[in-house]
């Protein structure tokens, strides 16, 4: 069944509230859907969020690849071929990982779609649940301590926190946060490359000192830096997971095999797209170091197909996965959010489609 056409729309949905890290504030996700047509009518949808700071993919930049080079390169070849098109689409530019992802998304979602099978389904996955956590962007310590409260009232046993803009009251922030909500919770820190080795070593042994019980800790210094890494690494308890440092499978390889972190972040907008995203789970599955799914600041389209990933691939253990969570008016349906359960709707593909009773 060939593909006969791919589409590009950019749509912005308002936050909740401000969304902030170390790197950059968020009033509003903006969205590039991409929807890939098959000669039957099939559509498959994708998705893609800017984040220069992080990926350098712009808007402008993610919908003119889309469309000027690698629809191109797709439009009249066979939607079965899809470990083919998925190389095809790693090879038509270098980067780009975000426009990549989002016709990689939409061209699993088409293919899972014609076999008639939710995308976890056709990946191998059975169920279709996840637990989640939920975060809490950077502010003023006391600020951060009251955001947490209602949260853990709402269902959350797993809060991640934003850290590294001032690493000298990031312990008092995480304190804080630990006295609001008690022992049973865990914490996951996020600092967003935000501390220097020597600061991370510091503040990770107050965090053990103090007996805050910190799950891991996520990118505590500068993506290049794997050195950096390792000394943290080598200096504390707390398990230390790249985000920033990886991209690719060969970023995974070199993380692996330099035994640089206890653990990965794996997002579609980083990796290009699923098919490496399940090469880099496997090889993290190889060395026994377990995966986190995460995201960027997305809407429910790239989420989902995160999720159907993590469901579907056995070394993907840690769910943080709620961006759409902080959309004041969730513009598509086929994935729920249910306090820290994630849902996935039992239909072929992603399950998902628009809300009808969107208002942007």
């Amino acid at each position: 069944m060939k593909i006969v056409s791919i589409q590009v729309s950019v749509e912005a949905y308002p936050l909740v509230k401000p969304f902030k890290t170390a790197l950059r504030t968020a009033t509003e996700i903006e969205h590039i859907l991409v929807s890939v047509l098959l000669e039957d009518g099939t559509e498959g949808l994708g998705g893609a969020a800017p984040t220069v700071a992080i990926t350098g993919d712009s808007t402008g930049g993610i919908v003119t690849i889309v469309e000027e080079v690698i629809a191109p390169n797709l439009i009249g070849r066979d939607i079965e071929n899809i470990n083919a098109l998925s190389r095809l689409i790693q090879q038509t530019c270098v980067g780009n990982t975000s426009a990549k992802a989002a016709v990689e998304i939409a061209l699993y979602d088409a293919v899972s779609k014609r076999w008639q099978l939710p995308l976890f389904q056709y990946l191998g996955g059975e169920s279709n649940t996840l637990k989640n956590d939920m975060t809490i962007s950077l502010d003023e310590p006391e600020a951060m301590a009251k955001a947490a409260l209602p949260l853990i009232q709402n269902g959350f046993s797993t809060l991640k926190i934003k850290l590294g803009k001032d690493w000298r009251s990031d312990v008092d922030r995480v304190s804080l946060i630990r006295d609001a909500v008690g022992e049973h919770v865990s914490i996951r820190i996020d600092a967003n490359q935000g501390w220097t080795p020597k600061q991370a070593i510091s503040i990770i042994h107050e965090f053990e000192d103090r007996e805050l019980n910190v799950e891991l800790v996520e990118q505590p210094v500068q993506a290049h830096d794997i050195e950096g890494l390792k000394e943290i690494k080598r200096s504390v308890n707390v398990p230390i997971m790249a985000d920033e440092s990886l991209f690719s499978p060969r970023d995974a390889l070199r993380l692996l095999n330099e035994q640089a972190v206890d653990l990965l972040n794996i997002k579609l907008m980083k990796t290009g797209g699923i098919r490496r995203a399940l090469q880099i789970a496997d090889l993290a599955e190889v060395a026994g170091v377990e995966c986190m799914i995460g995201s960027m600041m997305e809407a429910s389209v790239s989420v989902a197909a995160a999720a159907h990933l993590a469901i579907a691939h056995p070394n993907i253990t840690k769910i943080d996965l709620d961006a759409p969570l902080w959309i004041k008016n969730e513009p598509f349906e086929g994935i729920q959010f249910i306090n820290d359960q994630i849902i996935i709707a039992d239909r072929p593909g992603l399950g998902i489609k628009r809300n009808p009773s969107f208002i942007q």
